[in-house]
Order: C-alpha cells, then sequence, then structure tokens
C-alpha cells in the first residue's frame, strides 16, 4: 500500500517540472490528484490545457486516478473553482501542493509594477488565494463533525530566504512571504486537523535554469545512465513524506535541493544593545555593528 493510499490531493503547477514530478510520484503512491495547470509560459503568458492532460494522461495509462483543472490560481475566484472542482470531482480534499509560480526577473531600479504585481499574484497571492478556499472547507468539515486529517504543501525558494538573489526582488519577496503565510496557517488550522509545512526546492527546471547563474550552479548535464541528483523528482518524496500521514510535523520550512534536506530557521536575534534612557544617534552608531 503506497504512503498516500486513499488521499486525494490538489497540485498547482502540475502540469511540468516540480509539479509534474508530485503529480506522477502521488499517483503511484496511491493518491487521486487534481492537476492543476494554467498552462503558460515561464513569465505566466498564454495559457494551454496541453500540460495538465498530458500528466493527467500518463497517470491514468499508469492506472492511477487524476483530474485536469486549467484555472488561473493568480485570481480569487480561479482558486476557488479549483478547490470546488476537486471537492466535486474527489468528494474531499487531504491534500494542498502549492507549487505555482513564474518568473519576471529585473533588477529594482528598472522592474516593471506589471512584472512586480505579476509574480506576487502568482506566488503569494496564488498561494494564499487556494489556501483560503481550502481552509474553508476543512474549518467547514471540522465544524460539520468531520475532522480532517490534511495537509498542505507550500514552496518558498533560498531566494529571498537563505540566498537572495539580485534581479529577483519581486521572486524572492513572495518567497519570503510565503514562508511567512505557512508559519501563520500551521497556527491557525491546526485546530481543524490540517498540518501546514514549506519547502525550498533547487531542481533543474525551465525557471531554474532561467535564472542567471543556475546553469554553473548544476554543472554540466548528467551521463546517460547516471542519477540526477537536481532531478525535480527527487524534490517530490520530501513533498510526499510532508503530505502523507507519517509526518506529524506543521509549521516546518525545508531546503531541498541535490542529496541534502535542511530544516530551515527564521529571522532571529544576533545581537542586541539596551538603554536605560532615550535613544542617541550617537550611542547608536557607537554600538551598532
Amino acid at each position: 500500500m503506497g504512503a498516500l493510499e486513499g488521499k486525494t490531493a490538489v497540485i498547482t503547477g502540475a502540469g511540468r517540472g516540480i509539479g509534474r514530478e508530485h503529480a506522477l510520484l502521488f499517483a503511484r503512491e496511491g493518491a487521486i490528484v487534481v492537476v492543476n495547470d494554467l498552462g503558460g509560459s515561464n513569465a505566466g503568458e498564454g495559457s494551454s490545457a496541453g500540460p495538465a492532460q498530458e500528466v493527467v494522461d500518463e497517470i491514468v495509462a499508469a492506472g492511477g486516478r487524476a483530474f485536469a483543472n486549467y484555472d488561473n490560481i493568480a485570481t480569487f475566484d480561479g482558486a476557488k473553482n479549483l478547490i470546488q472542482q476537486a471537492v466535486s470531482d474527489l468528494g474531499k480534499i487531504d491534500i494542498l501542493v502549492n507549487n505555482a509560480g513564474i518568473l519576471r526577473d529585473g533588477y529594482i531600479a528598472g522592474l516593471s509594477e506589471e512584472h512586480w504585481d505579476a509574480v506576487i499574484a502568482v506566488h503569494l497571492k496564488g498561494h494564499f488565494s487556494v489556501l483560503r478556499h481550502a481552509a474553508e472547507y476543512w474549518k467547514n468539515e471540522s465544524k460539520a463533525g468531520r475532522q480532517p486529517t490534511a495537509a498542505v504543501v507550500n514552496t518558498c525558494s533560498a531566494s529571498g530566504m537563505t540566498m537572495p538573489n539580485p534581479g529577483q526582488a519581486n521572486y524572492g519577496a513572495a518567497k519570503a512571504g510565503i514562508a511567512a503565510l505557512t508559519l501563520v496557517a500551521a497556527g491557525e488550522l491546526e485546530r481543524y486537523g490540517v498540518r501546514v509545512n514549506a519547502i525550498a526546492p533547487v531542481a533543474r527546471t525551465r525557471l531554474t535554469l532561467a535564472t542567471p547563474g543556475m546553469g554553473a550552479f548544476f554543472g554540466t548535464e548528467v551521463a546517460e545512465g547516471e542519477f540526477d541528483f537536481f532531478s525535480p523528482a527527487n524534490i517530490s518524496p520530501l513533498v510526499a513524506f510532508l503530505a502523507s500521514d507519517k509526518c506529524a510535523v506543521t509549521g516546518k520550512v525545508f531546503a531541498v535541493q541535490g542529496g541534502s534536506i535542511s530544516e530551515l530557521a527564521g529571522w532571529h536575534d544576533v545581537k542586541t544593545i539596551d538603554t536605560d534612557g532615550p535613544w542617541s544617534i550617537d550611542d547608536i552608531a557607537a554600538r551598532l555593528p
């Protein structure tokens, strides 16, 4: 029996890259999967039913169960439609994996409002919107006496957290916001039987390869027959664990890249100065590093 047998899962951005690998692994582990993907470009432009449907077809061909969804989770109504379809098609939601993302890189001095808003909308608002409607569903289930045993896995990034990346102010800010959202949601939703964690993955995908410097980070392509530690498929086992009943933790963020998984911690005190009276500029200048 798979680790996710009998579970129902909604996975956003599941038509390509890391999200696709999540969907395939979840199905192999026994979950019924709603594969959400707008089918747009790296920059979030355009749409196509192809990516989501191809993943569904692959799952079904392998004997699994999956449904495609093409809603734009960057909109509140699109996120609502996704959750409503999942409940209608599956009868319940046990797992939500927020993974959808785009890139519109640019240095702050030249970054357009459009590029800022687009990235914040897909990443931060998209995470919130889908989570919000799923949380409402789980809250109602709990109040009706049907206490859920559910899990949410959000997707952060080293960009904006452990390794702020010049040229990614919009992306980094959104990902840092998702980390904070994860911690708040974990505290709020525990009463409804919902665990909320996040991952900060690094894998060889179309988005990371489009980021300056990442090609050199990954190095040369893996030789045929060798295991690629930076394959998107090497991210998904952690997500499956966090989504499964084998996991009891909530409110955590884990970095996963190559052969390493690390628990991350947020901002913390590194040095404190105190005063017994009013602060003065000169005192602060003399005592702060």
